[in-house]
């Protein structure tokens, strides 16, 4: 009887020892480990070589897990639980992060390579001191093309979608924020409006392009325009530069009467464990070697002018992805308008896409 009461106990005592194990792992207990340091990501968006290169020169070992939005990022760091040292937020959700208590302030002391960051790419709206956030990659909204069926050259600015001439042939990527503000630069309202009235006036010229409208979609948008099942798609520069390094009858641009600058950025959420080797981690990852060849790896706009000079002349000299002085004064980044605002934004653009089905 008493083997089996300490057989028994011995698989109690095992089976709790199991549960605490997995409970210390979820809970990523590992990351206490000086040498460990937690990067919450989007995905595939490094060179795994730099991982590699890191942890060889430093002895630090990256532990590397990735979101597929913001919203999930913000979410997840918000309820806490898991002990995240750097995160990779976009610009606008650096607003709502900082407002939440979110954020450790970063000191800058302790990222030399802070000074090759473009002087054009600090002090954002979002972040006007750049206390909590580091620039990582920059991009924007514009238009792909195919030469196939459309003249090179004859798309140019916004109002160009909505000649009649174009029926059946546009792909809009499926975003609230992007589409209304594609519509609001188009007649040279701010892309972050307030204004009820110019929102409503948005929707009605959207309305209007409707029988231009092919779909309406999100992933599989960067597949169709590789494949020629479309002539035209409005989507993000990042997706543009895969679909053009897939097909050579395609072409991106960027209006240049305004569009969205969207940036990703390094920040330090509160959850840290290891800000020690978060510094260490950002400052190198701005090291212009470095930042250059995640540039060619990702396909991004880096904002690293150091970086930007050890591109090949073919990526650095691109107009479609490193746009004219004239163009980048006419960007604008989106702002937190708050939920109310867009909520408004929302209920518009899916009041659109009922009339454009």
């Amino acid at each position: 009887m008493k083997k089996i009461i300490i057989s028994i106990l011995s698989i109690i005592i095992v089976c709790c020892g199991l549960e605490f194990w997995a409970h210390d792992l979820n809970n990523h207990d590992v990351s206490s480990n000086s040498k460990n340091l937690v990067i919450y990501n989007w995905g595939d968006y490094i060179d795994p070589k730099l991982i590699k290169k890191f942890e060889k020169q430093t002895g630090y070992h990256v532990i590397y897990e990735t979101f597929d939005s913001n919203e999930a990022m913000y979410t997840k760091i918000k309820q806490g639980g898991t002990s995240y040292d750097i995160c990779v937020p976009s610009d606008y959700m650096i607003s709502k992060m900082r407002k939440a208590n979110l954020l450790e302030k970063i000191n800058k002391k302790e990222i030399p390579n802070y000074k090759n960051i473009g002087k054009q790419f600090l002090h954002q709206s979002f972040d006007k001191e750049n206390e909590y956030s580091i620039p990582y990659f920059w991009g924007t909204l514009g238009i792909v093309y195919n030469d196939k069926y459309i003249k090179k050259g004859s798309i140019q600015h916004w109002n160009d979608l909505w000649k009649n001439n174009y029926r059946h042939d546009i792909l809009l990527v499926d975003s609230a924020r992007d589409i209304m503000g594609m519509s609001l630069a188009s007649m040279n309202y701010s892309m972050n409006t307030k204004n009820s009235l110019e929102l409503k006036l948005a929707k009605t010229k959207l309305d209007g392009l409707g029988p231009n409208v092919k779909a309406i979609i999100s992933d599989e948008l960067k597949m169709y325009m590789i494949q020629n099942e479309a002539p035209i798609g409005v989507t993000w520069s990042g997706e543009a530069r895969t679909m053009l390094d897939q097909n050579p009858h395609l072409h991106y641009v960027v209006p240049s009467e305004g569009s969205n600058l969207w940036f990703d950025n390094f920040v330090i959420p509160k959850t840290v464990k290891n800000k020690t080797g978060a510094y260490k981690f950002i400052n190198f990852m701005l090291d212009p070697k470095n930042a250059a060849q995640n540039a060619e790896y990702i396909g991004y706009s880096t904002p690293n002018s150091l970086a930007k000079k050890q591109l090949p002349a073919k990526l650095r000299n691109d107009k479609q992805f490193y746009p004219s002085e004239q163009t980048m004064k006419n960007l604008q980044v989106y702002e937190d308008l708050g939920p109310k605002k867009i909520q408004e934004y929302n209920d518009l653009f899916l009041e659109f896409k009922m009339y454009a089905r």
